[in-house]
């Protein structure tokens, strides 16, 4: 294998089948010691988080694929912390979509002067520019287009599936009784086809859920979730 890439929670290997593989690591999103699946710098190494991810990607993206959302997700193996894809090219260096059901996090922190904590809202979706260095701003679908990150024909394909893929983790989730505050996801266009794909994970890494008031933090929503 060769090592393509080493991120903040993943490490990134090509495969001689053409295929790559995501090495999944137990390091989390955060400041200060404190998770935040919004943060752009590790914050934390939590014990077991790594396989903990993988697990409940591995859940999300196998029904995903059975009802026909592109993704690039192949296979998993847990033994290994690792995750099976298809290449594909990412917007740019890479961009984030956020869709958001309640106001919390950097939501709550930007406009809180018009909005309560928890405050619901309409699965607003958001896009960020992964930009450590300028802390990754969001950006409009104007100006995604007019930088030639994606047009707006794409724009519309990746809101569209990103409220549809967040309502579908929200349901999942409500079937344990949990709701769904907001979730991060990624997307990229596939090598060989240039089909929108979800790419990288759906785990507790990058969500924020709640049962009832109280916060549940990812190895936990991971053994809520996958438990029989």
């Amino acid at each position: 294998m060769e090592l393509l890439y080493t991120g903040k929670t993943k490490n990134v290997f090509k495969l001689e089948d053409g295929h790559y593989l995501l090495k999944f690591k137990d390091d989390v999103t955060g400041e200060n010691g404190v998770f935040d699946p919004g943060a752009n710098t590790v914050g934390l190494t939590i014990d077991g988080a790594g396989l903990a991810g993988l697990r409940l990607t591995s859940y999300f993206y196998s029904k995903l694929n059975e009802q026909g959302v592109p993704t690039h997700y192949v296979d998993a193996n847990f033994d290994d912390a690792t995750m099976t894809v298809k290449p594909a090219t990412v917007f740019g260096k890479g961009l984030e979509v956020i869709c958001r059901f309640k106001a919390v996090g950097s939501f709550l922190r930007r406009y809180g002067a018009y909005v309560q904590e928890g405050q619901p809202l309409d699965s607003f979706v958001e896009v960020t520019i992964k930009d450590d260095d300028r802390l990754d701003p969001p950006i409009s679908e104007d100006a995604l287009a007019m930088l030639n990150l994606l047009t707006h024909e794409e724009y519309a394909i990746l809101k569209q599936r990103t409220i549809e893929i967040s309502k579908f983790v929200g349901a999942e989730l409500a079937k344990k009784g949990l709701t769904l505050y907001d979730i991060k996801l990624e997307f990229g266009r596939d090598a060989q086809t240039n089909e929108i794909l979800l790419i990288d994970e759906i785990s507790g890494g990058n969500m924020r859920a709640y049962k009832g008031e109280q916060y549940i933090e990812p190895l936990e929503l991971e053994k809520i979730m996958l438990a029989d």
